[in-house]
């Protein structure tokens, strides 16, 4: 028998229960991942408490990222074998040993990407690259990045670095070391930033990216940028619509498009290919056993540094 992570109601972190489950079977278009590391977003909480993947009928699985190798392979799948060491996403359920997953959310992981690091890429990343993308982030540009030290924010920090871009990035003067060492101009978040990103940059941003979401941090985006098709929250979606920005999920009543999509799955490999190579840097945070991911889900709540894993 599998062991997953699953809850029958919505609520805080103590309705996640460890189960016995049925060992997945692939079916056609499938392969069975044996899980070694599922990454914890901030998505996983957001569903557990609110249900934003629609009413709870049955028992629901948590996570959407993941990391392992494969243990079957499914009619119809060309290219994977068992034993492929792999990384997938949308999951709906990647707390658990083993899993069963549409063959087109696999990425085949490269030699010398740990599974934790793998793990660490699927949402965060492709959230990032595809904003950066969609605002027509160039290389004459100045980003401005709210919450620069999250997994989003490092992210996109290294994106628009690698692609030429000025970058700058709040964060806490505890994370700021971090922040700097990735190759943004960390900036201290809170009521100065206006003037302090006046005067570190007084021709002006030219893009801003905003993975804080709160009042303030949209109030000083709208301050510092005219243009405001070029300011947009991976937070804040449900009050994008109000304020004149661009919002990508988190609540905006705008899905995102096909194109949108498939710059999120792109930077999946993308994104592999340049840890392999020593391009990018994933920040580990704390590993949880399987059985501690109710506490995994609160550190991530409470805004627990780096990327947190659970480990089956």
């Amino acid at each position: 028998m599998a062991r997953a992570i699953r809850y029958s109601e919505h609520g805080g972190p103590e309705v996640l229960r460890i189960e016995e489950i049925p060992d997945p079977v692939a079916g056609p278009g499938q392969v069975t991942v044996r899980v070694e590391a599922a990454g914890v977003n901030p998505v996983d909480a957001k569903m557990r408490r609110r249900g934003t993947a629609g009413p709870l009928t049955a028992p629901r699985g948590t996570g959407q990222d993941g990391a392992g190798y494969i243990t079957s392979v499914g009619e119809g799948v060309d290219g994977f074998r068992v034993g492929d060491a792999v990384v997938f996403t949308s999951a709906g359920g990647s707390y658990a040993t083993d899993i069963a997953i549409d063959a087109g959310k696999v990425s085949f992981r490269p030699p010398g990407v740990s599974a934790a690091q793998g793990a660490g890429v699927p949402i965060p990343c492709g959230t990032a690259y595809q904003a950066l993308r969609s605002l027509g982030l160039r290389a004459d540009d100045t980003l401005l990045i709210h919450g620069g030290s999250g997994s989003v924010g490092q992210a996109a920090i290294q994106f628009a670095v690698m692609w030429g871009a000025r970058v700058i990035a709040t964060t806490s003067p505890a994370r700021a070391e971090r922040v700097a060492g990735l190759g943004a101009e960390p900036l201290p978040y809170g009521p100065g930033l206006v003037d302090a990103v006046r005067e570190a940059a007084p021709d002006g941003v030219t893009v801003i990216l905003d993975c804080a979401g709160t009042d303030e941090a949209l109030a000083q985006s709208l301050e510092l940028l005219a243009d405001r098709s070029r300011i947009a929250t991976i937070v804040a979606g449900s009050q994008a619509p109000d304020l004149g920005i661009r919002a990508f999920s988190a609540g905006s009543p705008t899905p995102l498009t096909e194109r949108q999509k498939a710059l999120r799955a792109e930077a999946i490999p993308v994104t592999l290919a340049l840890m392999a190579a020593g391009r990018f840097s994933i920040e580990l945070g704390e590993r949880y056993a399987l059985d501690q991911a109710a506490e995994a889900q609160r550190a991530s709540e409470a805004g627990a540094p780096g990327k947190l894993v659970v480990v089956p």
